[in-house]
């Protein structure tokens, strides 16, 4: 850094000093319009259950939908992200229920698309809420298929798409994905379908309560350390990105958030695509465990937050989107 002089004459705390002036030398900015959404939906009628790992995020059944729906338009966030609960006896082991148009993701869609075309869906394209092995893919000698898993993820993708999905979101990690769902999403008429790519995916230990919301935790016997990324790496990262790009992805998700900001910032300042970053439910519990009395403090949600705008995030998914004060920009 160059020499900019000295105390006395420099006095950092001037542009400090008042709310005027600390808004005109804001560097980020953060709304509602930066966040995405996550909703996980169940079967059944008239429920919401709390889910126990997560305090104070619930699974609801389709015909609470509309409501939140409503309540995402109302706090102007751009887009929320379906998550769905399968029931047991609909899981196999190669997923099938993806593909099923009656699945509760195809329902919730077309159920929001009927009245609302004034906000974006986002749907997980990955088959661990769907496999009874709780595994992202189709198992082959307990080793995650990768040719086979991607033309169940072709399928899935087109699936989503017909029922009205407006980000198709890979968040398998298996290699050679987004370009094989671009070509399929183009060839048959979804060539303005977006894709999110969770190019830079990693094994991580956040995932735990995720898990749990989805049904997926109980019947995941082994790790996924061999197809999503070791967190010992960065560099590996910028090379997912770059691959799928090539392929054809509209934006990036590295995930999780926190524990990674310095990769959401190796990844924006080499590519120019849209970053996005997921404050995934592990970030989420220790938020929620570190505030007094459980009660809600906007500012520490605030300024965790603000961390991933800072290190280069244009959109964040976070379960505190539905909290967030939609009249205010910080």
């Amino acid at each position: 850094m160059k020499s900019i002089g000295s105390y006395p004459s420099i006095r950092m705390r001037r542009n400090r000093k008042t709310d005027w002036s600390r808004r005109l030398v804001k560097e980020n900015t953060l709304s509602t319009n930066d966040l995405i959404w996550p909703i996980f939906i169940r079967d059944g009628k008239n429920i919401k259950e709390p889910i126990k790992s997560m305090p104070g995020v619930y699974r609801y059944t389709l015909d609470k939908i509309e409501k939140l729906v409503e309540k995402a338009i109302y706090k102007k966030i751009p887009m929320i992200a379906l998550f769905p609960n399968t029931p047991a006896n609909k899981k196999n082991a190669n997923g099938s229920e993806a593909l099923n148009k009656k699945n509760l993701v195809c329902k919730a869609l077309k159920l929001i698309k009927k009245n609302h075309n004034d906000i974006g869906i986002m749907c997980d394209v990955a088959l661990d809420p769907y496999t009874n092995h709780g595994h992202d893919g189709i198992l082959k000698n307990n080793y995650v298929d990768n040719d086979k898993t991607i033309k169940m993820l072709i399928k899935q993708s087109l699936v989503q798409a017909e029922m009205g999905c407006d980000v198709i979101a890979p968040s398998d990690m298996m290699d050679g994905r987004i370009g094989e769902i671009r070509k399929a999403l183009d060839k048959n008429g979804f060539n303005l379908v977006q894709i999110l790519s969770y190019a830079v995916k990693y094994a991580s230990n956040f995932y735990g309560p995720f898990r749990d919301a989805i049904g997926s935790k109980k019947s995941l016997k082994s790790s996924k350390k061999n197809y999503q990324m070791d967190f010992a790496n960065s560099k590996e990262a910028l090379k997912e990105v770059a691959l799928d790009i090539s392929e054809g992805a509209d934006f990036v998700m590295i995930k999780p958030g926190m524990p990674y900001l310095d990769i959401i910032k190796l990844v924006k300042d080499n590519f120019e695509i849209p970053v996005f970053a997921y404050q995934v439910s592990g970030e989420y519990n220790l938020i929620m465990n570190g505030i007094i009395n459980k009660t809600f403090n906007r500012d520490i949600i605030q300024e965790s937050l603000m961390s991933f705008k800072r290190a280069g995030a244009s959109a964040i998914v976070t379960y505190f989107a539905d909290q967030f004060d939609h009249k205010r920009k910080y």
